[in-house]
């Protein structure tokens, strides 16, 4: 009966162990120049050393997935472990034409755009693979448009958690109130993904909603 007690005992401890190490999918999606990547960089640089990607003023800079495993998150005395998940922006259509804008050559510039269309595609097939989901919102930018609620729509028809985070909260024109009153049944919550204002209020957000995914 001892042995059976013991075993019983240790099954329990390790299996809490393994349960509370399980690695939290966690993507970051929404339209291009969002902020999306530089809100990843800085979490995995804070607790990683490293980053994640490159960020540039051209869009769709990030033009296929890109993640990074086992990253742990301490906050508050807690931590949790998260598979970091950036991908490419989402968008209803990529024309190369706007890569020339910003000095890009023809030849590179439907490169780039191809590539951008795939990546569009990747990201929607990794829905199917996420606990929970940062969508990331130009704070600056009018949120009522097809590409944020056909996203988030999306999101919700998959039951995936979601938190909006307002980006770019640093600039002027920044308006959080605004996507609150466009998504008011979700939390949103306004950062600086350049400074990491209000990263505390965010990784609340994220381990309450990254509780409920488990």
């Amino acid at each position: 009966m001892a042995i059976k007690v013991v075993t019983s005992f240790f099954r329990r401890i390790f299996s809490g162990v393994f349960q509370n190490k399980k690695e939290i999918k966690l993507g970051f999606y929404g339209p291009p120049n969002a902020g999306k990547t530089s809100l990843a960089n800085r979490i995995c640089k804070d607790f990683t050393g490293e980053e994640i990607g490159s960020v540039s003023k051209i869009p769709h800079e990030t033009r296929e997935v890109q993640f990074k495993e086992k990253v742990e998150i301490s906050y508050k005395g807690k931590s949790m472990t998260f598979k970091m998940v950036d991908t490419p922006g989402i968008a209803t259509k990529v024309d190369y034409e706007e890569f020339l804008k910003y000095k890009v050559n023809t030849k590179d510039a439907k490169i780039r755009a191809k590539e951008a269309t795939q990546g569009i595609i990747e990201s929607i097939k990794w829905l199917d693979d996420m606990d929970v989901v940062v969508v990331v919102l130009d704070a600056t930018e009018n949120p009522y448009n097809q590409v944020n609620i056909t996203l988030i729509g999306n999101l919700v028809a998959r039951k995936i958690p979601i938190l909006i985070v307002a980006n770019k909260s640093d600039l002027r024109k920044a308006n959080t109130k605004k996507i609150e009153e466009a998504f008011p049944e979700y939390k949103v919550i306004g950062i600086s993904a350049k400074y990491g204002k209000n990263f505390e209020e965010f990784y609340e957000e994220i381990f309450k909603i990254s509780k409920r995914s488990k």
